[in-house]
């Protein structure tokens, strides 16, 4: 079977797509046809090396992943899934996170463990379905779970145009919330404002906190006002201490990542005399997953794809990921449709 290889850490170079041996399933397994898969940020941060991450070499990259069942196991009990019906998977199991720990899904086959598939209504096409469930079900559950963003509220969303701070638009603007997108260039926050974000800040034109503070007023330790009630920032880095700036008296700061760096410098003043809360979001449960699925069969939105390739051009798609000239997910196609 095709896939795409890397046997060591470092360039985008260093992927390569071959043949591997078709994957045996297990008793318990399924045997799924991989048609479709869609990059995240963290996959060319593994593909460089995590500190700390013990990723198994050689590596398939690929979590966001939908396929066909083309076999079951011996033991898998009868009706559960049938052969030809497309699925997405879970790729969060108990023996790690595919793609990081666990071989992913950028290849013609894969054995899966029956829990970890979850059906794909007949609303939703094998493209959109591929871009679940990481950044969508993640900005669900950080969002409602974790956040408990009600309407009316006004959210900024650092890191806007990337797979997360699309689904956050997304997902905010359909619960009623006043959105306020920040992007890195002038092309990026065009797409957003389509997108429907009712502000876009263009952080390479000017500073998004004073921006912030235009619209809205800067915030108050006494009587509140100003500032927004919600900022996700799953962007870490220098903009983490001047992110705690925007947000009103009792707002919240949510987080589910890093991917400008994890321990950024700080000032824990504003956590105290504002009264904020920090909340993290550690990925997604099944139930995100299946209401991201049931939300995109009603037609409530759809996932913001930038494009669809082959998986031969896995290295322009992870390069342009790395190098953020993405708006949304990339999906690379696997299979015939």
């Amino acid at each position: 079977m095709r896939a795409v290889v890397f046997d060591a850490h470092g360039p985008f170079e260093n992927l390569t797509v071959r043949d591997l041996p078709k994957p045996e399933i297990g008793p318990e397994e399924y045997l799924v046809q991989v048609r479709a898969v869609s990059l995240n940020g963290f996959d060319p941060m593994v593909m460089r090396g995590i500190p700390g991450l013990r990723t198994p070499l050689p590596m398939i990259p690929g979590a966001d992943i939908m396929g066909i069942v083309a076999a079951a196991g011996a033991a898998v009990p009868p009706g559960r899934f049938f052969k030809g019906q497309r699925v997405g998977i879970d790729p969060s199991t108990d023996t790690g996170m595919m793609g990081e720990t666990r071989r992913g899904g950028l290849c013609e086959y894969m054995s899966v463990e029956a829990k970890y598939l979850v059906p794909i209504p007949d609303a939703v096409s094998d493209h959109q379905a591929a871009c679940l469930p990481t950044a969508y079900a993640t900005a669900h559950r950080m969002l409602f779970t974790r956040g408990q963003l009600q309407a009316g509220e006004k959210v900024l969303i650092l890191g806007a145009s990337g797979g997360v701070g699309t689904s956050c638009i997304q997902l905010s603007k359909a619960a009623g919330a006043e959105v306020v997108a920040v992007s890195s260039t002038a092309a990026k926050a065009s797409a957003l404002r389509a997108l429907g974000a009712d502000h876009v800040i263009d952080a390479s034109q000017e500073d998004f906190v004073e921006a912030v503070w235009q619209l809205f007023g800067k915030p108050r330790t006494r009587g509140g006002g100003g500032g927004v009630d919600v900022c996700v920032n799953y962007s870490g880095g220098e903009s983490w201490a001047r992110s705690l700036r925007t947000v009103r008296q009792g707002g919240r700061i949510l987080t589910c990542g890093a991917t400008g760096g994890y321990d950024p410098k700080t000032d824990i003043r504003y956590i105290w005399s504002f009264e904020l809360s920090i909340l993290g979001c550690n990925g997604w449960e099944r139930e995100d997953h299946l209401q991201m699925l049931d939300m995109i069969a009603q037609g409530q939105f759809s996932p913001v794809i930038d494009r669809i390739v082959d998986m031969a051009e896995i290295r322009d798609a992870m390069r342009d990921l790395a190098e953020r000239k993405v708006v949304g997910k990339v999906v690379l196609e696997v299979g015939p449709a």
